[in-house]
């Protein structure tokens, strides 16, 4: 979990494994804040899982690579608190109390504005071609 808050910047969980989750992910971005061989590898270490080559897509950075590169440069002014918790209330079906835990500068996309509905990129365009309609010169 701690790779995907990582890549993704705010994960839907259980409240209880947000909790078990933050003192884990706050400790790799304090280590991550120096930029050292020995850091790389203790982090490397701790998210070893998460960071098979498999895993991931052709050209995107290691999830050790975006912490270091991305996360943690974010956050060397900060002292620690690096994410939150937001509660969203109980999940149907179980009713178990489910959270957002996310980085405090997280900023949401806009609904509409995401990388998943970007029909253009797939070929698709929002233009619509009609026939030429025909002119009367009657």
């Amino acid at each position: 979990m701690a790779g995907q808050l990582i890549r993704h910047g705010r994960i839907r969980t259980t409240e209880t494994k947000a909790k078990e989750l933050r003192p884990i992910v706050e400790r790799l971005v304090t280590r991550a804040r120096v930029d050292s061989v020995h850091n790389r590898r203790v982090v490397a270490k701790t998210l070893r899982m998460h960071d098979k080559e498999s895993s991931r897509k052709a050209g995107e950075k290691t999830i050790v690579q975006t912490l270091f590169e991305v996360v943690a440069p974010r956050f060397v002014d900060r002292p620690g608190g690096y994410t939150r918790i937001v509660k969203l209330g109980s999940r149907p079906g179980d009713a178990a109390n489910m959270a957002f835990i996310e980085w405090v500068d997280f900023v949401p996309e806009a609904p509409g504005h995401g990388h998943s509905h970007d029909h253009e990129a797939h070929g698709h365009s929002h233009t619509h071609d009609h026939a030429p309609e025909a002119t009367a010169n009657a």
